[in-house]
């Protein structure tokens, strides 16, 4: 008998299941609700039920294959990261570049689990959304489950506000003003070397970036990037598609370009992709409260402005 707090209220009785009974095939369980012999306060129920706090779960006894080893993540570092905002339902943190969200896809570990290892008593932590590995800034994550919901409910309906910083090189057109509207849908696939890749595709998803111009230079621009639709590297492919890859972009940037800036007594000098999640905007999925999160410009992107203004004052 397992009771259910508040940590799985709101929660499927079907992916319940699925976690509290790791290592049991998914048709098992499925199995087990069909036949009655999961009750939830002695009661037959479907497999779309939503717990509620107090509920009192009967799981039936169920064989468990043996794990040979520890799973990936229980090695991971245990490590904080800055923290923009945190209460009882979620934690807003800065992360840095370089560092993944989530272990998988040749990557040990992350940001989620590091944060679970450096907080064993934590009940509940998951990841509200992503950020790409060499991407810095405000990463969200949930300490509730009714959190986790009620943000991916503000996602899916368009009421978070994302604003990334980004730095193009090429050349702004004059003609675009002070505001370049991007609507082109965007494709995933696997390339032959087995990444995975996006690129603009007429039966794509539709995807809209909205970029607005900071500063300008000759061959390079600072823009203020507004996601409408968050799409896998949507801001990398569209601002590549009008001219404008992102500096230090290793996937759809100008790779001469990159090694340049990479290299040490180059001027404007950097060592990785200018991509920035400076704001993000919400509302309190407990409270209700309108929220702002902010994460300065990290210091190598700082350092990289002013070389390019410097380098037109010369």
């Amino acid at each position: 008998m397992i009771e259910v707090d508040e940590t799985a209220a709101g929660q499927r009785i079907d992916n319940f299941l699925l976690r509290v009974c790791k290592g049991v095939p998914k048709s098992h369980i499925y199995r087990i609700l069909r036949s009655g012999e999961v009750r939830v306060n002695k009661g037959r129920i479907d497999a779309a039920y939503r717990l509620e706090s107090g509920d009192l779960v009967r799981v039936p006894p169920i064989r468990i294959a043996q794990q040979d080893a520890a799973p990936v993540s229980s090695n991971a570092p245990a490590a904080e990261f800055p923290i923009l905002f945190e209460d009882d339902h979620l934690i807003v943190i800065d992360k840095p570049s370089g560092v993944a969200v989530h272990g998988g896809s040749g990557v040990a570990f992350g940001v989620i689990e590091q944060l679970r290892n450096a907080r064993p008593h934590a009940k509940f932590l998951e990841l509200v959304h992503r950020l790409d590995r060499e991407t810095s800034g405000v990463l969200m994550l949930a300490k509730k489950r009714q959190a986790l919901v009620g943000l991916h409910e503000q996602i899916r309906e368009n009421r978070v506000d994302k604003r990334y910083y980004a730095c193009g090189h090429g050349d702004w057109q004059s003609d675009w003003g002070r505001r370049r509207i991007v609507k082109a849908p965007l494709h995933k696939y696997v390339a032959a070397d087995g990444e995975r890749r996006v690129r603009i595709q007429e039966n794509g998803l539709p995807s809209h970036t909205v970029f607005n111009l900071i500063e300008r230079w000759r061959d390079y621009a600072w823009v203020e990037a507004e996601l409408k639709t968050g799409r896998t590297h949507q801001i990398r492919v569209h601002m590549a598609s009008i001219g404008l890859p992102i500096a230090g972009d290793a996937k759809y940037g100008d790779f001469a370009l990159n090694k340049e800036l990479a290299r040490p007594s180059a001027k404007p000098s950097l060592k990785r992709m200018f991509l920035h999640a400076y704001r993000l905007k919400i509302t309190h999925p407990a409270t209700g409260e309108p929220l702002q999160f902010e994460a300065p410009l990290p210091v190598e992107c700082k350092r990289f402005i002013e070389q390019l203004k410097n380098r037109e004052t010369e």
